[in-house]
């Protein structure tokens, strides 16, 4: 008997709805399962609940994911301890149920909470314990922890200690440190995953593992593989790394008229090389300069030379004069402060203000957004600075951003394959570019869209190749995805997976492989199982 080709796809497509269908259907098994345990029940919600949506949006940190179409979990569940989550994964692998795990909600394409499957999110707001040890120097963090409560709390018991990650506050610190996790001091202390000293897991069987038990190879993949992958982890171990007494900061803006194309053209050569206390990282903006007071509203281009020096200025000032003169930095651009008001610094918030406010899981304002991420090997000439500046007149770039950030320094040192994270030695800076907006709707995020995809285009000249590396914690699902409905082949994972992780790609689908055979930790870029492919007779 002949069947159609129309009549074939039907047929899937048929057999496809009806299983995600039934898929949607086993939450209700899902529920009850968590029913039979001692799962506490004020921390399960559902659509029928009325602070379902309070919940659901507390930790949506971009607007593109908080639409009335943004498809919604099933379930949400809270829980308050490591039986309860372990509860949960073996509840919803027993129902077949899809898990997105959320610490803080920081992932750039939202996978934390947003699923084109029927899925349950597992939601580690509660899980935020943090135990600082100024003796041994080190910290166990729990996985719901934001990094601003990691800092406050590492500054209530010491000031000459800190941690290198990242400098927004409210960034979770379990996918930060799943994905790498990088700060102004990358250059003295490497990445957050590159201090790393131990872990708590959930595998896929609902075993909770530490570094031994779990291995060598698991307990390298997570350190950088990317979240919702190798397990769920429930806690870190870091550890703390010396700072001084006193840090000395400074921002200096320069526009197009005071010879921006030129700073940033000769910081490439020296930003790098510069002694591994000193960090300078640049934010390019389009700025109107009727802001300066002078009366007129010509659009110009500001590049801010926004910088940390671990030391005092007096230390400070000669390494400037014999590396940067160019910048012109002056002893009264320059402010010391200690280390955590430094956090406060970069953060946004009063130097001199309550240090609390790191406590605060709230983001400053919460708008649409898109970025993209790049590895730049070689200087770009200024020509080619000149081509990006044009992109900031655009009418799409009001609230756009680029910001170059310095690697050299400790982050030569450390082996690409010493956790996934491989973009070390040759990378002269990072760049991430930033587009936001505040308006609704699918057309004006289109047009943003468009516009940093065109400047991405337009970078490719330019920056790393072969592959056109990216990073991970700057998610972008441009650069290749999986298929969520379906298995995803060896050969479809690496158009993406090779730009994250370069040659440590493959070791992470081996370790995948061996760990979560059935994949069911899964999202549309987390590292496939090899198993899954032999069993589809590839």
């Amino acid at each position: 008997m002949k069947i159609s080709w129309f009549s074939f796809i039907f047929v899937l497509v048929v057999l496809s709805s009806a299983s995600w269908s039934a898929l949607a259907d086993n939450h209700e098994e899902f529920i009850q399962c968590l029913s039979h345990s001692n799962q506490t029940s004020s921390n399960i919600y559902t659509p029928n609940n009325s602070s379902f949506p309070s919940i659901l949006q507390f930790s949506i940190q971009n607007l593109r994911f908080n639409t009335t179409e943004t498809p919604k979990p099933l379930v949400i569940v809270t829980p308050v301890s490591e039986s309860e989550v372990q509860r949960v994964i073996l509840c919803a692998k027993k129902t077949g149920m899809h898990v997105r795990v959320r610490g803080a909600g920081h992932d750039y394409e939202g996978l934390s909470y947003v699923s084109e499957v029927p899925f349950v999110i597992v939601d580690l707001i509660n899980l935020r314990a943090i135990n600082v040890d100024v003796n041994d120097k080190s910290a166990w963090v729990e996985a719901g922890s934001t990094i601003g409560e990691l800092y406050y709390r590492i500054a209530e018991k010491s000031k000459t200690l800190g941690f290198p990650a990242g400098v927004c506050p409210t960034v979770g610190v379990g996918g930060h440190f799943s994905g790498g996790g990088y700060g102004v001091m990358l250059r003295k202390y490497g990445l957050a995953a590159d201090n790393i000293v131990d872990a708590r897991l959930i595998d896929a069987n609902g075993r909770i593992l530490d570094r031994a038990s779990m291995g060598e190879d698991l307990f390298w993949a997570i350190r950088g593989g990317g979240g919702n992958t190798f397990g769920l982890v429930l806690a870190w171990k870091i550890k703390l790394v010396d700072v001084p007494e006193i840090v000395t900061v400074f921002t200096l803006d320069k526009t197009l008229e005071q010879n921006a194309t030129k700073l940033v053209h000769r910081w490439q050569y020296v930003a790098p090389r510069f002694h591994e206390d000193l960090f300078i990282r640049i934010l390019v903006s389009k700025l109107n300069s009727s802001n300066q007071g002078d009366g007129n509203n010509q659009q110009t281009i500001v590049a801010s030379f926004n910088s940390i020096f671990l030391g005092g200025i007096d230390r400070l000032l000669p390494i400037m004069q014999e590396n940067f003169p160019e910048l012109g930095l002056r002893r009264e651009d320059c402010i010391e402060m200690s280390w955590i008001e430094s956090i406060m610094y970069f953060a946004g918030f009063p130097t001199d203000g309550p240090l609390d406010v790191l406590l605060s899981r709230v983001q400053l304002s919460t708008r649409y957004f898109k970025a993209k991420s790049d590895y730049v090997y070689q200087p770009i000439p200024e020509g080619g600075l000149e081509g990006i500046w044009r992109f900031f007149f655009e009418d799409e770039a009001k609230s756009s951003q680029v910001i170059l950030s310095p690697y050299g320094g400790r982050m030569d040192e450390i082996l690409p394959s010493a956790i996934p994270f491989p973009h070390r030695a040759g990378n002269l800076y990072k760049i991430q570019h930033l587009v936001y907006w505040d308006e609704e709707g699918e057309e004006v995020a289109e047009r943003h869209i468009s516009w940093i995809r065109r400047l991405y285009s337009y970078m490719a000249p330019f920056v790393s190749k072969l592959p056109r590396a990216a990073y991970i914690n700057y998610r972008d699902l441009d650069i290749g995805v999986n298929n969520i409905k379906g298995y995803t082949s060896y050969v479809q994972a690496k158009v993406w997976g090779i730009k994250y992780f370069k040659n440590n790609f493959d070791r992470l689908v081996h370790v995948k492989t061996k760990v979560d055979p059935s994949n069911f930790f899964r999202n549309e870029q987390s590292i496939p199982s090899l198993t899954q492919w032999k069993n589809k007779g590839e």
